[in-house]
């Protein structure tokens, strides 16, 4: 019983970590947008857009709301994006998004996170080249044939497009690849064509086709526990890396 109840415990504790997590991610965005334009979703394109993505991701209306009026009020945080590259253990690599009021602060933390777990901080471009920074969208209701017209015909030309089938209803799932710089001209024509769409993915990622594998467990154990920390500094916001990983539930 009292084992049970440590496990169960353990478990909320981590799904509440996680949720403070994602909470704290979308209200900088959402406050930046906010800030950096008109504190009015009906009238900033882009903070609609986020809290789209946001609401996506289950972040509460209070969240948002709280964000928005912070963003109206008097606060000056300025927040800012930090883009950091490391080596990882073994020959994982990373790129590291963050959003910091503080580069410095964020810096010096996800380099003793590095140096803590068997890696190290790399000088900008040094991993970066060996990834593809790209907009990705999918979607349904829309075929990949009229997505990639409509796109064409708006001056857009997506890198790579594929259908896929949804396992449980059957419908088919639509991807969209595009160049980075051109994610919000992709997205706009697609809403073009179809001004209802559902994005089921809405996002610009990191991509690396030449992935590796952990040498022994203990390069898997310390690029996990390395996750672990970087999950855990707020100003971090999205890790990619080049190796098949599936963080724990």
């Amino acid at each position: 019983m009292g084992r049970a109840h440590e496990v169960r415990a353990a478990s909320m504790a981590k799904t509440a970590a996680a949720k403070s997590k994602l909470n704290n991610k979308w209200s900088r965005l959402i406050y930046m947008a906010a800030k950096g334009g008109v504190p009015d979703p009906d009238m900033n394109i882009n903070l609609k857009r986020i809290i789209d993505r946001a609401k996506k991701e289950q972040v509460t209306a209070d969240v948002i709301k709280r964000a928005i009026d912070k963003a109206k009020g008097a606060d000056q945080t300025s927040y800012s994006e930090l883009l950091l590259e490391g080596f990882g253990p073994g020959q994982t690599q990373l790129i590291i998004e963050c959003l910091t009021d503080n580069h410095n602060r964020t810096q010096t933390a996800v380099k003793v996170a590095l140096a803590k777990c068997g890696g190290h901080l790399a000088s900008s471009g040094s991993v970066a080249y060996q990834f593809k920074h790209i907009a990705l969208f999918s979607f349904k209701g829309l075929a990949e044939e009229d997505a990639v017209m409509g796109l064409l015909e708006a001056d857009c030309e997506p890198l790579d497009t594929y259908t896929e089938k949804d396992e449980e209803t059957s419908e088919d799932i639509v991807t969209i690849e595009a160049a980075f710089a051109d994610y919000t001209k992709v997205r706009q024509a697609l809403v073009d064509i179809k001004s209802d769409l559902d994005f089921i993915v809405d996002k610009t990622t990191w991509d690396n086709e030449n992935m590796v594998e952990f040498a022994s467990d203990k390069e898997e154990e310390q690029f996990a526990r390395l996750m672990s920390l970087l999950d855990e500094d707020d100003d971090v916001q999205d890790v990619y890396y080049n190796v098949d990983y599936i963080p724990e539930e």
